[in-house]
């Protein structure tokens, strides 16, 4: 199987190479000509480019050029990565894929545009499409495990998602389980919540995740990139985006059986595998 895929800069590159993958630098705004030629020869596209403010999706600009490119090649399906974002907020009641979306941010409404303007794309050049609701994404070397171990004060976004009472998250080997199960059953135009089954706080989330520090290196923590230094710090009436989102059609349609359903068992999959970041070297 040749996969080949495109990143933005030279170190990611490499480091895509080093994974035995071919890699190319590719510019979304200005799309090489070369580079768009290579989709010719594949079968299958994910489209993981987010939309920019006040652009949209960098590559629906060049929809025209993109439709020469796929209609006589060899594709058959095509993936958009989107974001539960698009949901809005239903006052924590749980959502599915039957929901109207009412995005309550410029981001997520350019999400919900990009997904229309891909499903469109498709259709036209004739391609099964399917977009992929993610919810948070964590995993080896991004995830709350990590953020502790850092012990650096949290930044202004970190501190502003405790408002939240619920967030979805999703572990990264299960979106690759979600992909491979769509690829293997593709259905067109279908839309999947891709999230793990249990929408929990970030406070709840950072709290386990600091206890699993401390019970594997007791003693080592400093710094108190807490819970409660961020809940002291939101401003009254930040809370947004409130849902449970449900990941039902996942499973039913795709056979999809999560490998990490909690953030609890996500969080320690990653910590077994971590080396001491305390020794001494």
């Amino acid at each position: 199987m040749d996969v080949t895929g495109t990143c933005t800069s030279t170190a990611r590159k490499k480091k895509l190479e080093d994974m035995g993958f071919h890699a190319h630098i590719f510019d979304a705004n200005e799309p090489q000509h070369e580079v768009l030629d290579i989709m010719k020869f594949h079968s299958h596209l994910l489209i993981s480019v987010p939309p920019v403010l006040g652009v949209g999706d960098p590559m629906l600009q060049h929809k025209e050029l993109l439709k020469e490119r796929l209609k006589d090649g060899n594709l058959q399906w095509l993936g958009y990565l989107s974001s539960t974002s698009v949901y809005g907020d239903s006052g924590g009641a749980w959502v599915d894929e039957e929901f109207p979306p009412s995005p309550t941010t410029e981001l997520a409404k350019a999400r919900i545009a990009a997904e229309e303007g891909w499903l469109r794309l498709a259709c036209d050049v004739r391609v099964t499409a399917q977009i992929f609701r993610l919810g948070g994404i964590y995993g080896p070397g991004r995830s709350a495990v990590d953020t502790i171990l850092k012990q650096e004060p949290l930044s202004k976004g970190q501190k502003m998602r405790f408002s939240r009472h619920y967030t979805s998250r999703i572990h990264v080997a299960d979106i690759c389980q979600a992909l491979k199960a769509s690829i293997q059953r593709p259905s067109p135009g279908n839309i999947y919540n891709v999230v793990d089954d249990d929408p929990a706080t970030r406070e709840q989330v950072f709290k386990f995740a600091r206890n699993l520090v401390e019970k594997k290196w007791p003693g080592q923590l400093t710094s108190n990139n807490s819970a409660e230094e961020a809940k002291s710090l939101i401003p009254e009436g930040a809370s947004r985006g409130e849902k449970r989102v449900s990941n039902k059609r996942v499973k039913t349609e795709l056979g999809v059986r999560l490998l990490y359903p909690t953030y609890e068992s996500g969080l320690r999959s990653i910590i077994e595998r971590m080396e001491n970041p305390f020794r001494q070297s």
